[in-house]
């Protein structure tokens, strides 16, 4: 192990492990929510559907064909003004927390809208024909019907906040990305590099088998 500090390390590297956990959760529930109901908008709105509103599709398609495709690393600078408003801050955890959750709501947003077009149009037109509202619809037969590829979506998108939030680390957002930036790469300690890249994998591991093993007992069922 030549001369690491790793094991010295420990408390840090611990504290990073809980600060990476932490952001990428609250980032995935909000970026979950928000990309969620922009989705289903998105799908709804669009001509001849649900809810139709050629306005409203509009200017919700501009919006995530605009943000979406903007690198992370430079959409968590150009959002720190508003994270200033937001969040009362536009450096460090709570700045990263809520630059990931807007950007995973703008991704997620996609994945939604593309799973619930896979959906068998002929499905929901029976559950109309048979006199169903359009949100019972919705939310009984849309929603179920696509809810096994939306939960693999979600955890495609989980692994990408993942990634996101170690790059967060290294413009200041704390958790892995910046403990590997400080004490691995910045400090030529090639083991504490390896370290964290080993325990990023481990988490990436993990969401993508609970994702897996979640959205195939629900298309099972």
């Amino acid at each position: 192990m030549g001369d690491t500090r790793l094991f010295e390390l420990g408390p840090d590297l611990w504290e990073a492990f809980g600060q990476t956990l932490t952001t990428v959760a609250i980032a995935l529930f909000f970026g979950v929510l928000g990309g969620t109901v922009i989705g289903l908008a998105l799908y709804t709105t669009r001509s001849g559907n649900l809810f139709a509103n050629r306005p409203a599709f509009v200017v919700l398609n501009f919006a995530v064909n605009f943000f979406r495709p903007i690198p992370f690393i430079i959409f968590i600078a150009a959002v720190q003004p508003l994270a200033r408003v937001v969040v009362g801050t536009g450096f460090g955890i709570k700045a990263a927390i809520f630059a990931l959750s807007l950007a995973a709501a703008f991704f997620i947003s996609r994945v939604v809208e593309q799973n619930l077009f896979a959906v068998d149009p002929g499905v929901i037109e029976a559950a109309r024909a048979m006199g169903a509202s359009r949100p019972r619809v919705l939310f009984t037969v849309l929603i179920p019907e696509a809810l096994g590829p939306l939960i693999l979506g979600y955890t495609f998108a989980f692994v990408a906040i993942v990634d996101a939030s170690a790059v967060a680390g290294f413009v200041g957002g704390g958790g892995l990305g910046y403990f590997a930036q400080s004490y691995g790469f910045g400090s030529f300690d090639t083991v504490v590099t390896w370290a964290t890249v080993l325990i990023i994998v481990a988490i990436v591991q993990l969401g993508q088998l609970l994702g897996n093993v979640l959205a195939r007992k629900v298309l099972r069922r």
